[in-house]
Formats: C-alpha cells, sequence, structure tokens
C-alpha cells in the first residue's frame, strides 16, 4: 500500500494578490504586493479590519484582523483597497480547477487553501516534493499569484508546513522531520492553540511545540479538557483524519459575519446565529450533501477568540438541526463579553444518509429537509428575499448573512 502524501496550498495573501492580479492585468503598474499595503472592509459596516496585507505592510506590524485605524497609525502611507468577493470567489474556482489537473482529490479547505491528496501518483509525477515546485510554478506563471505548499502524511503536518516561511515556497513536514522542524517553533504557531490557550500554556512553562509534545497529556486534559488531548496529539504530528474524504468536493461548510455593533443579548444572537445556519444549510442541500459535525466560532470586541465544536448522533442537511446545534455551542463558549464576530461552521460531510431510527424523530427530519429543499427552491427561482423567517420581519438583521458566502451564493 503506497504510503499517504498530502499537499496543502496555500495562496500567499490571497485577497491581496488576487487584486494585484487583476490591477496589473488593467494596466497599473504599481504592484500592490511590492508596497505597504492592505484589503479592508467597510469601515462604515464594522467590517473594517484588515483581510490580507502584503509584507511590506506587515514589517510595520500589521497583523490580518486589526482595524484599519489602528494599521494606518502605524503606516500613516497604507494603501487601502476593498474587497471584491465575487472576483475573489471566480480566482478560487481558477484555483481549484488547476489543481483538480493534478490531484486525485482535492479537498477546498478555504477560499485560499486546499488540500490534495497525492497518494499513489509517484508513478505519474515522480518525486512529489519536487512536482510540488512544478505546481506552484505553474500557478504563479498562469494565474499570476504565488502560493506555498506543505508536503507530509498527514493534513495536519502539510498545513504546518505551509506556513513555514513564505512567500512562493514549497516545505516537507513528515513524522520523521517533526522533531528538528516542528518542535523549535512557539506553541503558538501550532494549529488549534489560540491565543488564549496559548497564553495558559506559556503560564504552565510550555513555551515551544516540543514542549507541549512532552507534557503528560493527562495534565493537559486536566486543564484543557478535550481539547489538550487534541493539542498533545497535535504537537506530536498525529492527525486522527489523516485521509482526505474522496466522498464529496466540499467537505465542510462554513459562514461568519461582523457585526454592525457588539451583540449580548442571547435574542439577537439567536436571530444571527439562524441567519447563518440558514446559508450554510442551503449550501449543503444544493450539494446533495449531508453533516455530522457543526461548530461556532466568536470573535469578542477585544479580539479574543472562542469556539465549541460537536458531533451529531447523525448526519443532517436540516437548517434547523444545525441551528439548535448552534445555540446550545454558543451557551457553552459565550463569555458575556460583547460580540464583535460571529461564525457556524460544519463539517465531516457525506453525500450519503445515515440517521438512527426513531420514527418520531425520522419523520420529523424527513418533513423538514423536504420544507428545506423547497423554500431553496422557491428563493432559487424568486430570489432569496422571496421566502424568509417570520422573527425576521421588521428585524436589522439579514435573514441570511455572511459577507463571502453571500457572494458564493450569487449566480454568475
Amino acid at each position: 500500500m503506497p504510503k499517504p502524501v498530502i499537499f496543502h496550498i496555500d495562496v500567499n495573501s490571497a485577497f491581496l494578490s488576487w487584486e494585484s492580479v487583476r490591477r496589473l492585468s488593467q494596466g497599473e503598474t504599481t504592484d500592490l504586493r511590492e508596497i505597504a499595503s492592505v484589503i479592508g472592509g467597510s469601515e462604515e459596516n464594522r467590517h473594517g479590519i484588515v483581510l490580507a496585507k502584503s509584507p511590506l505592510a506587515k514589517s510595520y506590524g500589521i497583523v490580518t484582523g486589526e482595524p484599519l485605524m489602528r494599521a494606518r497609525q502605524k503606516c500613516p502611507n497604507l494603501v487601502v483597497a476593498s474587497p471584491d468577493y465575487n472576483f475573489f470567489v471566480k480566482c478560487s474556482r481558477d484555483f481549484m480547477e488547476l489543481l483538480r489537473k493534478y490531484a486525485p482529490v482535492v479537498e477546498q479547505y478555504s477560499i485560499d487553501e486546499a488540500f490534495c491528496d497525492m497518494t499513489g501518483t509517484e508513478h505519474l509525477y515522480g518525486s512529489l516534493p519536487d512536482f510540488a515546485i512544478k505546481i506552484k510554478d505553474e500557478i504563479c506563471a498562469s494565474l499570476g499569484f504565488t502560493v506555498n505548499i506543505g508536503v507530509s502524511s498527514n493534513r495536519l503536518l502539510a498545513k504546518m508546513a505551509s506556513d513555514f516561511k513564505k512567500p512562493n515556497l514549497v516545505h516537507t513536514l513528515f513524522p520523521e522531520e517533526v522533531p528538528e522542524k516542528l518542535w523549535p517553533l512557539p506553541v503558538d504557531d501550532l494549529f488549534f492553540v489560540g491565543r488564549s490557550t496559548a497564553a495558559k500554556l506559556h503560564g504552565f512553562g510550555i513555551h515551544t511545540i516540543g514542549d507541549l509534545a512532552h507534557t503528560d497529556v493527562e495534565i493537559l486534559k486536566y486543564h484543557f479538557k478535550k481539547h489538550g488531548e487534541v493539542i498533545h496529539d497535535y504537537a506530536n504530528g498525529r492527525d486522527v483524519n489523516m485521509t482526505l474524504d474522496h466522498s464529496v468536493d466540499n467537505k465542510s461548510y462554513g459562514n461568519s459575519i461582523t457585526l454592525k455593533a457588539d451583540v449580548t443579548d442571547t435574542e439577537t444572537v439567536n436571530r444571527i446565529l439562524l441567519s447563518l445556519c440558514e446559508t450554510v444549510g442551503a449550501r449543503i442541500r444544493a450539494d446533495k450533501a449531508y453533516i455530522s459535525v457543526v461548530s461556532v466560532n466568536i470573535t469578542d470586541c477585544e479580539f479574543n477568540h472562542y469556539s465549541r465544536q460537536t458531533t451529531l448522533s447523525c448526519a443532517t442537511n436540516v437548517t434547523e438541526t444545525i441551528y439548535d446545534t448552534a445555540k446550545i455551542l454558543f451557551k457553552e463558549c459565550f463569555s458575556g463579553t460583547p460580540i464583535r464576530l460571529l461564525g457556524v461552521s460544519t463539517g465531516k460531510a457525506t453525500n450519503e444518509f445515515f440517521e438512527q431510527y426513531d420514527l418520531f424523530d425520522q419523520q420529523k427530519n424527513e418533513r423538514l429537509s423536504k420544507l428545506n429543499s423547497a423554500i431553496d427552491q422557491i428563493r432559487s427561482r424568486y430570489g432569496e428575499d422571496s421566502v424568509k423567517r417570520a422573527c425576521f420581519v421588521d428585524s436589522e438583521e439579514e435573514h441570511m448573512t455572511g459577507g463571502m458566502n453571500k457572494a458564493k451564493r450569487k449566480k454568475e
């Protein structure tokens, strides 16, 4: 049996790169990637944060996710370009189409990154790390932007490798390379270690990924519950989901929104969660898929990040089921601090539907699934605003929301 080989391919400063390519193709001579520039959202609508930055902007200390006002204080001559989500979606599609020319399985992870299962293709392409360089160069030559590619035997290590030195490079991180390449890195760099977790780890004297890898997992579980076991596995290069799902192209569906004003009241939060789930559910059903994992992500007004995730007892495509789960997860991770950004994600998608047998629940879910699909068809024909839930009548919140995902829903 051939050794698994996974590529993680990540566009360097995707939004900025794509906007740069477009401007250069229209005759502009200044490359946004070579000056202090960022892609930034609408400050009037509270989306005024840095979405992507150039290397020179980064040298000023500008970071993705910070307010544009703060970025301008760091660099008064900063050039800010507005995002064009429809164009970005087109660039993403072109990117994915090129990858599918070479990879037997492509799993889109986000708009600007994907995993490619290259297992067994050595017979076609020879050395796969060398072939990764050829793919990188072809993307640059044909699409005009650069990528980093991480090569490993599982998704976790491939993703970590793609985050090594940038831009326009290929890095390997196979299990035997973990002690040399992964363990010396700051624990903050480990996937799934957020700011608050990193601060706690530093407080325990755990400063590098190697420190975390050699910490007794029972100690980590005591302080971080299940999350402690997960990050211990990751620090040791272990990814329980080593292979890609070959059954569905889009394995995860997510949606988030930066709110117009900080929110704390449950009623408003629930409407926003429902609007996010409406969009996510529609995308799942459009792909004739079912999901079995739901997660909720929160960014508060101080830019602290919180998330919770759960696995459902059976796969679903029902908006109401996703929403009910999201409400429970929100209660578990809401600290009470005003919320700036709220997101709902789903995962472990499949094209097959299995349900634990319960006559009442089965009939209820079947009815809801058919009702949701009928509403999808009406919205597709007459516009997504043709049908909305009663709680959104006279409400300030959109009944289907999420900037990037709304762009994806629009037909070209």
